[in-house]
């Protein structure tokens, strides 16, 4: 027993010297390091500055159009669609084949979905557009003159198509046993002939020459707008051949597609926007507005100089005067920027249930923002680029569930690259403003992001001003 508790004697004091030299033992790697070789680690919160602003159109390359005139809390929209159509290239008709051998031309209409009342008639009108034309390879705003492309001396329609968007009067059935909402159009006898006059198709442009494309609107109706996915135009006509010395008679359709291959712009105008932007600017300190396709944005104001100077004045290390030029020289570390953490909360409140819809909830959060350099913003999108570290940052709408269990909607970004490649470059901006811009994300099988284009779809989204919750967070460090 006496061995036994001599032995627990002798590890108690072992144990208290080895406690009494743990410090020293952990500060042993720190120690031994000369100042330029210690990591600097550091944290700060930035605030910065938001309002609303606004441009007068936006580029038009979206994939589906609108068509139609509604009425929301953020202005009256009034959407209208000129394309052209794509030509069978090389393709000819039949020997036999007159402008007589034309039955009928129709103009079809696809589309997905619709904002409004679902009982509102809706009249649709078409036109060719006979001043000119789209060049495949140029840009094009929404608010682009149409008297430039089309005098709207005739309607080609045999009379103005009325439609009520819920009844898909003319709706065809896909395989799965759903319905494609379609309008078809009858063109009339003078439009027939001259489009059965072209009876060749050497090349696009030589199509676009002598067809110029179409202009399709609506004369009346204020509450309902289309999601336009497709356009194609057919040719129903027919042809005689001998067969077994007989004549025989045959009949065909030939369809031309709005399609990629050629150019359609979707026009926009909104009423009063002058006015809605400002009332919304009069509630800039509380809420902020990104709203689609009115080109309604919100611009973040972030304090690059100040962020610059505290961060570089804490990557200081040691210094020495420099007498010749009768100053003070710093040796700094390299800065890094590891996490820039922004949180855009939005406030969108949804009322109503399924079966009373109110104009409020046509207007949606966007699902993507991208958050863009404002100087870049043009460019940007008149060369087709990609979100990268250096011009604009990505966010998807996302879900979340506060303290108190209620669900939160947000997007969120991290600007740490974009950040330390400002800190590096020194560019010397005092202010980085950037544009919060609703976008439409197109994403390869591998979720890779192939295309980001302007939204062109209705939504509004509203979001706590920078007075009102955000703040930039910073982690940053030094080697």
């Amino acid at each position: 027993m006496n061995k036994r508790f001599a032995f627990i004697g002798v590890l108690f004091v072992v144990l208290i010297a080895f406690m009494a030299c743990k410090d020293d033992v952990s500060n042993t790697g720190q120690s031994i390091l000369g100042a330029d070789d210690e990591v600097i680690v550091l944290a700060d919160t930035f605030a910065f500055s938001s309002s609303i602003d606004s441009c007068t159109a936006i580029i038009s390359q979206a994939d589906s159009f609108l068509l139609g005139e509604i009425e929301t809390d953020y202005g009256m929209l009034r959407a209208s669609i000129l394309t052209q159509l794509a030509c069978p290239e090389g393709f000819r008709y039949p020997e036999s084949f007159t402008v007589d051998s034309v039955d009928s031309v129709c103009l079809f209409m696809y589309y997905g979905s619709w904002e409004g009342d679902k009982l509102s008639p809706l009249a649709i009108n078409a036109y060719m557009m006979d001043r000119k034309t789209f060049r495949y390879s140029g840009t094009y705003p929404t608010d682009l003159n149409i008297d430039d492309y089309c005098s709207r001396n005739k309607s080609i329609l045999t009379n103005h198509r009325i439609i009520v968007a819920s009844e898909k009067m003319d709706s065809i059935r896909n395989n799965n046993g759903t319905y494609s909402p379609m309008i078809r159009m009858r063109l009339n006898d003078d439009f027939m002939r001259y489009f059965g006059s072209i009876q060749s198709f050497e090349s696009q442009e030589e199509f676009n020459e002598v067809f110029k494309g179409l202009l399709i609107e609506t004369s009346f109706g204020s509450s309902t707008i289309l999601n336009v996915s497709d356009i194609a135009l057919g040719v129903y006509y027919h042809f005689s051949y001998q067969k077994n010395g007989k004549d025989t008679i045959v009949s065909d359709i030939k369809a031309f597609y709005a399609n990629s291959e050629v150019r359609t712009v979707n026009h926009l105008q909104y009423a009063d926007k002058k006015q809605l932007v400002s009332s919304l600017q009069n509630d800039s300190d509380t809420y902020n507005y990104i709203i689609a396709p009115a080109g309604i944005y919100t611009r973040l104001r972030i304090p690059m100089a100040q962020i610059a100077d505290t961060v570089m004045m804490n990557m200081r290390i040691d210094s020495i005067w420099n007498v010749a030029a009768d100053e003070m020289v710093y040796t700094v570390k390299r800065p890094y920027i590891n996490k820039a953490q922004v949180r855009v909360n939005v406030e969108n409140k949804f009322t109503g249930s399924a079966s009373e819809i109110t104009r409020n909830d046509w207007l949606q959060p966007a699902n993507h923002l991208l958050m863009i350099r404002e100087q870049s913003m043009d460019r940007f999108f008149k060369n087709r680029e990609l979100p990268s570290d250096t011009c604009a940052l990505l966010a998807t709408l996302q879900q979340g569930v506060d303290s108190v269990g209620n669900t939160t909607y947000y997007y969120s970004y991290d600007l740490s690259d974009f950040l330390t490649n400002q800190l590096r470059q020194g560019n010397g901006d005092s202010i980085l403003n950037m544009l919060l811009v609703p976008v439409t994300v197109e994403a390869n099988t591998n979720t890779v992001v192939t295309s980001v284009r302007q939204q062109q779809t209705l939504s509004a989204t509203k979001i706590r001003s920078a007075k009102n919750g955000m703040q930039l967070e910073i982690v940053y460090s030094g080697f």
